[in-house]
């Protein structure tokens, strides 16, 4: 990863994370990736679901990829937002099979377990690492920013 700056922000429910996501979609632009890390149960998918909504509608239906490792979305301005849940990939030239070098070019790419691509994850990505907070409800956020992302963030997490 480009080496950037380090955020940490205390989420202490679910709408504080769906807030992050909203706010981080309004933000992304055609060409950029963000990487979600994180332990199963730590937000991952509430945070995807309101970041799709948010740029294409909010009665979007978001299923899981999980199964089918890539949903696609249409955005309300003509982009095209790639859903990556990579969970079962086995091997990152798995990846290529699902055309992810040109989501990375020409789309939006949101991906979950994006540990799993190795090499092919662009050193520009925007990684938001979600963990378990103090509370059950808590959680943080590690936002890693390159310096394409870090002007941004202000906005981000305003």
């Amino acid at each position: 990863m480009e080496t950037g700056k380090i955020l940490n922000i205390e989420l202490p429910d679910e709408a504080a994370t769906q807030a992050l996501a909203i706010s981080s979609a309004k933000s992304v632009n055609k060409g950029e990736q963000l990487a979600l890390v994180g332990d199963l149960g730590t937000g991952k998918t509430v945070f995807a679901r309101a970041f799709i909504r948010a740029l294409c509608g909010s009665d979007t239906e978001v299923p899981s990829p999980t199964f089918t490792l890539l949903q696609t979305y249409n955005t309300g301005d003509g982009r095209e937002l790639f859903h990556f849940d990579l969970y079962r990939l086995e091997d990152s030239s798995e990846a290529l099979e699902l055309n992810i070098d040109d989501a990375f070019a020409d789309g939006i790419s949101l991906i979950e377990w994006p540990e799993r691509l190795g090499s092919l994850l662009p050193s520009t990505h925007l990684e938001l690492a979600l963990n378990y907070g103090a509370a059950e409800t808590h959680r943080q956020a590690i936002i890693t920013a390159g310096d394409n992302w870090y002007k941004r963030l202000q906005e981000i997490i305003l």
